[in-house]
């Protein structure tokens, strides 16, 4: 038996002393009664009577260890020209100091604070400061639209919001003033205080009446010592996608989350205390909370904050130029980001002009890692690139390749295996335990491991309805997909991208998995659209690599070919349209939803963690232009 297997069949067997042993890393003020509370399932609840602070074990206990002087944050921006190395030492007091300025606005225990910033050191410290004092944080995203910040504000209910002047997207200067003035002016529920962070770009004007600078506010606190919070108590909430467009908050809490990410660090992605960790994310998502935040400080390495773009900041080098100045041991982002730089540089030109030496290892998720984009970065980088699955309920990952345990054999396609505390199942519509090879639903066999939701907002009823009630004893994820022969896991997209043509059930992830082993397809989106002899057929759209030589009808015709040869002529896939670029969220997640919206001529609302709206005329004009009414007559 291997190591991996090994820790594995424990941590199913016995979880108490499996993460009874884990929670050994953290600091608590009080040991907890017990690692695993069952008493009211489905809400299970990790280490309770335990208490600890998350600020403490990720800032003072390195400083009061020796680790005072390393540095904790690498500030990187290359949209400001800014680059700056916040030490472990520093860190502690600018949080401490801020922690003292939200007291003085009247922030206490169990209040909840709203963070609406950029991607710069200020929001890594409010987010560390509200931890100090107890006080949950809810990140949102910098400049999300008014009208969904007004939504968060009134489920949230924060004391006081903490923004900045202005963010920077690639060398537009965006204005976050004005959308926070219109959200707290549109929100029912009033805020008292806004805490804002001026930038040299561009500052603010204040109202004095609610408003108060960064600046101003830290200059009449005192630093403030770390709180004692329950490990069950939240630390923070952060907002996903709900179905009925209202946003679920993910209850994320401070005991079990600790113990999960540090555990996580050396077990699934192989670093050490000291080592540079680079998660090119943003705080506003769920990785950057975990994997720039939170994880990497908790296990005391050194974090890249990076406020710029794969492309574009200046060139497709970006990325290879930061890992090459900072010494960058892992690189964590989503297959989006290597998709943009395989599209702008192909022949990997400007890989070539850096030393990466010391880089060791590639990790990707947000969504499907196509095959060829893995086989891309791996002929790239000649490093492993490793597949892992994981959502914003969970918090970490679900499913990895777990370097620090044991190395598996990769293979393209699959996030190889479960993570040690994830019963993974696929089971069908019945609930039945499907055969290795058969594709069903993914489910995780409940009690989920630690770090991982323990409800939503406010909204037990709710975590029930979209979690725990669809299968009962079982996390409802939402995804399909199948194990192969080996025991691997391959996660084929949510269950709604699975199609019906003439009552055959597809998956388009898999014909987009055909598509993208095209050598001139950059990336791809299958979408299925209604009609009325086959129920659904599916319509690709395709950017394509920059040079490509072929006429886009003779690539659509190819592409035609292959998914015939691969998946049958039972696809029924006989249209596909060339776009510029496909619509995506900030976090780089293709907006399948809207785009099958758009195909089907459904109404659709431009989401507001879209990156770019003037993306969905595009979608449009290519769907006309397809004439997909003729083919559904």
């Amino acid at each position: 038996m291997g190591k991996y297997e090994e820790a594995y069949l424990q941590s199913l067997a016995d979880p108490e002393t499996f993460w009874g042993n884990a929670a050994g890393a953290i600091q608590w003020y009080r040991k907890y009664d017990s690692v695993l509370d069952d008493s009211a399932q489905p809400f299970y609840k990790w280490f309770t009577g335990g208490e600890l602070n998350t600020c403490y074990n990720a800032l003072d206990y390195h400083v009061e260890t020796g680790r005072g002087d390393q540095t904790a944050i690498i500030y990187d921006s290359p949209v400001t020209g800014v680059i700056d190395k916040i030490s472990y030492r520093a860190l502690l007091k600018k949080v401490s100091l801020f922690a003292g300025a939200l007291k003085n606005e009247g922030v206490v225990k169990g209040d909840t604070v709203i963070i609406y910033m950029p991607m710069i050191p200020e929001a890594v410290v409010a987010m560390l400061a509200c931890a100090r004092i107890g006080a949950v944080h809810s990140v949102v995203f910098g400049g999300f639209a008014p009208n969904e910040l007004a939504i968060r504000i009134d489920d949230a209910k924060p004391k006081v919001i903490v923004s900045a002047s202005c963010g920077i997207e690639g060398k537009k200067t965006i204005p976050y003033k004005p959308l926070l003035d219109r959200a707290v002016d549109t929100a029912k529920h009033k805020v008292a205080r806004c805490i804002i962070y001026q930038r040299p770009q561009m500052e603010a004007a204040l109202n004095p009446e609610h408003d108060i600078a960064w600046g101003d506010a830290v200059a009449k606190a005192s630093e403030t010592e770390c709180l004692h919070v329950l490990a069950t108590d939240p630390l923070y909430v952060i907002y996903t996608s709900g179905s009925t467009g209202m946003p679920k908050g993910v209850v994320r809490d401070n005991g079990g989350h600790a113990v999960a990410l540090k555990w996580s660090m050396k077990n699934i992605y192989n670093v050490e205390p000291g080592d540079v960790f680079w998660a090119a994310s943003d705080v506003g998502w769920v990785v950057g909370h975990s994997y720039i935040v939170y994880a990497p400080l908790l296990y005391g390495c050194t974090t890249v904050l990076y406020e710029g773009k794969p492309v574009g900041t200046p060139d497709p080098g970006a990325f290879w130029r930061v890992i090459s100045e900072h010494g960058v041991k892992t690189l964590f982002t989503a297959p989006t980001a290597f998709r943009a730089i395989k599209k702008e540089d192909p022949e990997g030109t400007h890989f070539k002009k850096y030393d990466l030496s010391g880089f060791k290892s590639l990790f990707l998720a947000g969504e499907r890692l196509d095959p060829d984009t893995f086989h891309w970065a791996t002929n790239l980088l000649h490093k492993p690139v490793v597949d892992h699955w994981w959502q914003t309920e969970t918090g970490w990952p679900i499913a990895a390749n777990c370097m620090g345990i044991e190395q598996l054999p990769i293979k393209a396609g699959s996030p190889t295996k479960p993570v040690p505390g994830y019963d993974v199942k696929i089971i069908d519509a019945n609930g039945v335990e499907q055969m290795n090879g058969e594709e069903g639903i993914v489910v995780i066999k409940l009690p989920l491991p630690p770090g991982t939701l323990p409800t939503l907002w406010n909204n037990d009823m709710k975590y029930r309805e979209s979690y725990t009630d669809v299968f009962e004893g079982y996390y409802f994820t939402g995804d399909g997909g199948f194990y192969d022969e080996d025991g691997y896991l391959y996660i084929m997209g949510r269950i709604d991208d699975v199609i019906n043509v003439a009552g055959h059930r597809l998956s388009t992830g898999a014909m987009e998995e055909v598509i993208s082993k095209h050598p001139d397809v950059a990336e791809c989106a299958v979408v299925g659209v209604a009609d009325d002899f086959k129920g659904q057929l599916p319509v690709g759209f395709v950017v394509l690599k920059e040079g490509a030589a072929k006429a886009n009808d003779a690539i659509i015709a190819e592409l035609v070919q292959m998914i015939r040869d691969q998946i049958g002529a039972v696809a029924c896939f006989r249209q596909a349209a060339v776009v510029a670029r496909l619509p995506k969220t900030r976090s780089g997640k293709i907006l399948r939803g809207t785009m099958r919206k758009i195909t089907d001529g459904e109404t659709y609302s431009v989401p507001s963690t879209i990156d770019d709206p003037a993306i969905l005329k595009e979608i449009e004009e290519a769907v006309a232009s397809l004439g997909i009414a003729a083919v559904k007559k």
